[in-house]
């Protein structure tokens, strides 16, 4: 058996017996003020985690300047919401002229990620592992043909209309195993653009229906592959079985497009690989 088949096998008897929840292998560090190293509460949490940053802390323009630093060319401010109360004297005809209420005034400020500025220290978030980089998954990486676009993000993705891939940072994933499998994974997604295998399932299909399903499993079927091939799918292979499983449901849990999956995964290895589709 080759190793397709091998990592085929092995899903298909992973998913039979039944498998975990999917868990994200990362670590979501919750936003944070840089100088206090408090997190950010309330809308600001969501408001901050949209901006797709690795590091999680944040600074106002005059902490930026305390520091010694700057904020780079051309980048733009987030905004912090918070509320003050002011007082208001209730009305006259009440008899009650002296009595004062609070009435809360939603006010904001702008902050920027350390990312967008030069000149101070990083701050390492006590969350972050001292993962080590893959030789053999680096070599696959580093030999690709066509060299894709990768930028350290807050989640891992693929934007088929920017045509990048962001992924956070190897320090912030549970292992390093882990990291590169979901690389691989969105590597995978990478290759379905239209300049390339020109897959259905990377043109803007919407979230959790038929076609975004199928291209799920073919990534990580793929990912999978090439985990086998660089002798890290030990670790990784009951994680992409859960994530598998989890789209199988949406499929109506028919085991055959594992199969189906894994013929267009093996096109997708083939071309980070830079093989012809009948190389082993």
């Amino acid at each position: 058996m080759d190793i397709y088949s091998i990592i085929t096998e092995r899903i298909i008897t992973s998913l039979e017996k039944g498998v975990v929840p999917w868990r994200k292998p990362w670590a979501s560090s919750i936003p944070s003020n840089y100088i206090s190293g408090k997190p950010y509460t309330g809308i600001n949490t969501f408001l901050l985690g949209l901006s797709n940053y690795d590091n999680p802390y944040w600074l106002t323009f005059k902490q930026i300047n305390g520091q010694g630093g700057s904020i780079k060319k051309g980048e733009k401010a987030s905004i912090v919401i918070y509320f003050t109360l002011l007082d208001k004297k209730q009305d006259e005809s009440k008899n009650d002229s002296d009595k004062k209420n609070k009435i809360p005034m939603m006010k904001y400020y702008n902050v920027w990620n350390w990312e967008q500025t030069t000149g101070i220290p990083e701050k390492i978030p006590v969350d972050r592992k001292n993962n080590d980089s893959i030789l053999e998954c680096e070599k696959i990486i580093d030999n690709l043909k066509d060299k894709p676009i990768i930028k350290n993000g807050s989640s891992a993705y693929y934007s088929p209309k920017e045509d990048y891939i962001s992924i956070p940072s190897l320090s912030r994933f549970n292992s390093s195993e882990e990291f590169y499998s979901t690389l691989f994974h969105e590597l995978t997604h990478w290759t379905g653009h239209s300049t390339r295998l020109n897959r259905e399932g990377t043109k803007n299909i919407a979230f959790g229906s038929e076609c975004y399903s199928k291209e799920e499993l073919i990534a990580e079927m793929s990912a999978s592959f090439l985990s086998g091939i660089t002798g890290i799918s030990q670790k990784v292979i009951d994680n992409s079985a859960s994530y598998i499983q989890s789209w199988l449901q949406v499929l109506k849990n028919d085991k055959k497009l594992v199969i189906s999956a894994a013929t267009q995964a093996q096109k997708a290895v083939n071309f980070i690989l830079d093989k012809k589709d009948d190389e082993v």
